[in-house]
């Protein structure tokens, strides 16, 4: 790959330069490549997206390096963080007060994750130094694969809507805990006050940041119309400043963003209609941030020893969200059936998991490498894997209002096609 990117350079000279060009005939493919796995395989359409991401990380594409940085980082945190705001958004508060078993859902399946992971990797001999970030890593879910698979499958009712809920809330506990956990690594021994600093200093800074995106968005749509399409431009201008912003005061750009709409839906607690109107912008940011994630995923270092701890450490994952949702079951108004396809449906992992990766090798890039190694292929496999499984328990799950249908395989051959 880098010697044809260097054979392109020596006489392809656009304005925008060769990246753009690199960048767009792969976006182009990813489109093609989600649309033909939906299409004959009836599965959603993002996981053509992560497969041709992959294939290029695993050709050593050059438009995406490792850990993230610049432009490549930015525009990351700009599709998570419109991603987290709309399932912020979606979190009524108040419903908490009604059923609090669904946080204690919440709680437990994330606790789980955590203490079965780590658990895990610590007895597979990986030290704790590393086991512990990774630990960090494999609790966070993916709002974003789960909201395209519910998308896709036109899913909707109590499974759905409470996998979408705990999946969000497993993202705000594994980004908080998580970049604050980065500003620990490489530090000498410390006090329990000074070890607290970096985590006051991250939610801090966020909730600061999605209160100002939250009242400003607020104080818009008491003039503006909700559905009018310059609403919808500013709110993703607000969004994309509340990004570049949270970082680097020392906050969360994805947490800012999911703390904001959360905020704004106590302010604003009449439904949204804002996601259709950014139409063709969101779902192009959407897509750049699933192959992003699985160019970058793929350059892991991958060895026999390390997918022996990678499978351990997915296979405790996918037990303890299950177990952990189904131990606070009862009274939390959903059968047994439904607990297990509402765990299931949390399997992903993705963009959030990745930028809490890239935090920890940004902190300390010698300790970073060796998480790196057992994060992004789990990154990776479940981005793919688990939208096959979050697609397959929503149709159980009988909340998908379109049919797994499968379209055949155009016909090779010039002649007519005969029924036997």
């Amino acid at each position: 790959m880098n010697e044809l990117m260097a054979f392109w350079a020596d006489w392809l000279r656009p304005s925008a330069g060769v990246p753009t060009v690199q960048w767009s005939v792969l976006l182009a493919l990813a489109a093609a490549a989600g649309h033909l796995v939906q299409r004959y395989t009836g599965l959603p359409k993002v996981i053509g997206y992560s497969v041709v991401g992959m294939c290029a990380g695993l050709l050593g594409f050059p438009g995406a390096v490792w850990p993230l940085q610049g432009i490549a980082l930015f525009l990351l945190e700009l599709g998570v963080a419109v991603v987290l705001f709309e399932a912020g958004g979606r979190i009524p508060l108040r419903w908490f007060r009604h059923n609090p078993m669904v946080l204690v859902q919440s709680l437990l399946e994330s606790g789980l994750a955590f203490f079965c992971t780590h658990a895990v990797l610590l007895w597979m001999d990986v030290p704790e130094n590393v086991a512990l970030p990774v630990a960090l890593v494999a609790m966070a879910a993916s709002p974003a694969v789960l909201s395209r698979v519910v998308m896709d499958t036109r899913a909707s009712g109590p499974v759905t809507e409470r996998a979408l809920t705990l999946t969000t809330l497993s993202t705000l506990y594994a980004l908080s805990l998580g970049f604050a956990h980065a500003g620990l690594l490489g530090e000498s021994e410390r006090g329990i006050t000074a070890s607290l600093y970096p985590a006051a200093v991250v939610l801090g800074v966020s909730v600061a940041v999605g209160a100002l995106l939250a009242l400003a968005l607020r104080m818009a749509l008491r003039v503006m119309n909700p559905t009018s399409e310059n609403t919808s431009i500013l709110l993703l201008a607000l969004i994309a400043a509340a990004a570049a912003t949270a970082a680097p005061l020392g906050g969360s750009a994805p947490l800012a963003a999911l703390l904001g709409g959360m905020l704004l839906k106590q302010l604003n607690p009449r439904p949204w209609s804002w996601p259709r109107q950014l139409g063709t912008a969101s779902t192009l940011l959407t897509m750049l941030m699933f192959v992003l994630v699985s160019t970058v995923a793929a350059q892991a270092d991958w060895s026999v020893p390390v997918t022996g701890v990678v499978l351990a450490v997915i296979a405790a994952r996918a037990v303890a969200k299950i177990v952990g949702v189904a131990l606070a079951n009862p009274g939390s108004g959903a059968s047994w059936k439904q607990a297990l396809w509402t765990g299931c449906a949390m399997s992903p992992m993705s963009s959030v998991a990745l930028l809490i990766a890239s935090q920890f090798a940004a902190s300390a890039p010698v300790l970073g490498a060796e998480i790196a190694r057992i994060a992004l292929p789990i990154i990776l496999l479940m981005e793919v894997l688990g939208a096959a499984i979050a697609t397959f328990a929503l149709y159980r799950a009988g909340e998908s209002s379109r049919p797994w249908q499968v379209a055949p395989l155009p016909a090779t051959s010039g002649g007519d096609v005969r029924e036997p």
